[in-house]
């Protein structure tokens, strides 16, 4: 007696009946069990934004540095509310050149590090002093307006000693108080007591002058005197309305 044997239907391998990998048909879902679909077996093209539930990428999957500027829209900028005031402790975003590295700054220390605050700067003042004809003579100081570092020995030699290298600009005015005109008076700053590096400007036929100039100093150790000349035949009663100089740059 003959054996009956069933033989099942072959089907088309067809998205309609099922795709088969290697054999095996994974249209039924119970034959897809958890960690059989690796990403091995998943193309690039396979996985789309359709695929992405909303919100599905977060911190954990996205990598250190992986987000730059070409990634950023303006409106990563624009599209926040707009402030029209800063308070000394809101933070602001720099980069560390010297660390490489994003860091917040609060307005108060951005502040105190932008700019030059010019300092130090001294203004100082002389009573009245005879000044004999044609003699180059050091100018008497016994007032202090202003010294914002202690730069200025006004107790002493009377003398600017700056404690920052750089370039400063003075202004030495004097002033004879009788009111004679001075066929020749010169004011001039002198640098560690010489006219070489130091400035002088002259008056003719008045009885005050005033100049400035721009002097550069070491910053350890030169230093800077007031001095007057007068040529007018005779003694004369000079005083220094102001003597005065600040920092402003390298």
């Amino acid at each position: 007696m003959s054996s009956i044997v069933k033989v099942d239907t072959i089907q088309e391998n067809t998205s309609a009946n099922g795709i088969t990998v290697d054999g095996l048909n994974i249209k039924d879902s119970k034959l897809v069990t958890a960690n059989s679909v690796v990403t091995a077996n998943i193309t690039d093209a396979n996985v789309t934004l359709a695929k992405l539930a909303g919100d599905s990428v977060d911190a954990t999957k996205i990598a250190n540095n992986a987000i730059s500027e070409e990634h950023l829209d303006v409106t990563s900028i624009t599209g926040h509310t707009a402030e029209t005031s800063i308070a000394d402790g809101d933070t602001i975003l720099i980069h560390d050149a010297s660390a490489s590295a994003l860091r917040k700054m609060t307005k108060a220390n951005f502040v105190a590090g932008v700019g030059e605050t010019n300092k130090p700067i001294f203004k100082v003042r002389g009573s009245n002093q005879t000044i004999s004809h044609n003699t180059d003579t050091k100018m008497t100081i016994d007032s202090e307006d202003i010294d914002t570092d202690n730069c200025f020995d006004l107790a002493g030699t009377k003398r600017f000693v700056p404690n920052k290298a750089g370039k400063y600009f003075f202004t030495l005015s004097l002033f004879c108080p009788t009111g004679d005109d001075i066929n020749y008076f010169n004011a001039s700053v002198r640098k560690n007591n010489s006219g070489a590096g130091g400035f002088s400007g002259v008056q003719r036929d008045y009885n005050n002058v005033s100049y400035s100039g721009i002097i550069e100093a070491n910053g350890s150790g030169d230093y800077f005197e007031a001095f007057c000349e007068q040529e007018s035949g005779g003694n004369r009663t000079i005083n220094v309305t102001e003597f005065s100089a600040f920092y402003i740059g390298n």
